[in-house]
């Protein structure tokens, strides 16, 4: 995986009363414009890498796609002569009619709106919020999990963060399995586009829905994190941060269990407790 570039900046620090010149590395954060079929579809503000995994995740997360052989083609270029190497990704679907059998039950849902989406809000382009929540399916009962072993799944997030030590500026999402050995971890100034990167990595390697997996992200467990992950199948969500009321409201109407303040040996279970379970 490459690691999310961080450039240094030269900038005035106030430390102990006094000023001086110094370096910081902060993180980049990009437009990425997700054309559907040729036509604009969103801008997404995230961080460069793993652009093919975001707009596939966010397409799976819209209810857009629900495989990859939904997907036609997917191309990716920048636009030669722009100053701030803008790039755009064009995805082409399949026709309806060219779409595997298995898939009539749940026809892929037509966008119909153009989104922006915030580095800090993940649904910000959905009309409704039931817009959204349509396209769940609650989670089966099980697995079963020992609750021993998500404190080291957060120390394994951060040991692999490099750039979050320079800038702490980058969220992370990172996919586990059920014994605790990590799969998959994509970092993003946006911890919904962290997410979305996890599950079009998914989606590309044909493992979804992931039902056999934990997934950890840095910061707090919003509504739309809990959205997503949902409709990837995963059915443990820790967040290193708080949870929102209506993220636990989500979880418990779709039955996951949401886990927050996951911090030491420490945490909160905010619903489906029967998941954990000490061996």
């Amino acid at each position: 995986m490459a690691r999310p570039s961080a450039p240094e900046l030269q900038v005035r620090r106030w430390e102990a009363g006094e000023w001086s010149n110094s370096p910081d590395a902060v993180v980049t954060e990009e437009p990425l414009q997700l054309l559907l079929d040729g036509t604009p579809l969103s801008v997404l503000m995230r961080t460069p890498g793993e652009d093919i995994e975001l707009a596939l995740g966010l397409m799976f997360a819209e209810g857009i796609i629900r495989s990859r052989n939904d997907v036609k083609e997917i191309r990716i270029s920048a636009e030669a002569g722009e100053s701030d190497s803008r790039v755009r990704v064009d995805a082409s679907l399949v026709e309806s009619n060219q779409v595997d059998v298995h898939l009539a039950a749940t026809p892929r849902r037509r966008p119909e709106r153009s989104m922006l989406s915030s580095s800090a809000c993940g649904v910000c382009g959905a009309v409704l919020i039931d817009d959204l929540r349509r396209d769940l399916s609650a989670l089966k009962d099980g697995p079963v999990v020992d609750p021993k072993i998500l404190p080291a799944l957060v120390e394994q997030l951060r040991s692999h963060q490099g750039v979050f030590e320079r800038t702490g500026g980058l969220h992370a999402a990172g996919l586990f399995t059920l014994g605790g050995e990590l799969v998959c971890l994509r970092e993003d100034v946006g911890r919904h586009n962290a997410v979305d990167k996890v599950v079009g990595g998914r989606l590309l390697d044909e493992r979804l829905p992931a039902s056999d997996t934990v997934l950890v992200v840095s910061g707090r467990a919003g509504y739309e994190i809990v959205q997503k992950s949902i409709s990837a199948g995963m059915p443990l969500l820790c967040a290193v941060g708080a949870p929102s009321s209506l993220a636990v409201a989500l979880a418990r109407e779709f039955n996951q269990t949401l886990v927050g303040f996951l911090r030491g040996e420490r945490f909160n279970v905010y619903s489906a407790p029967e998941r954990l379970t000490a061996s």
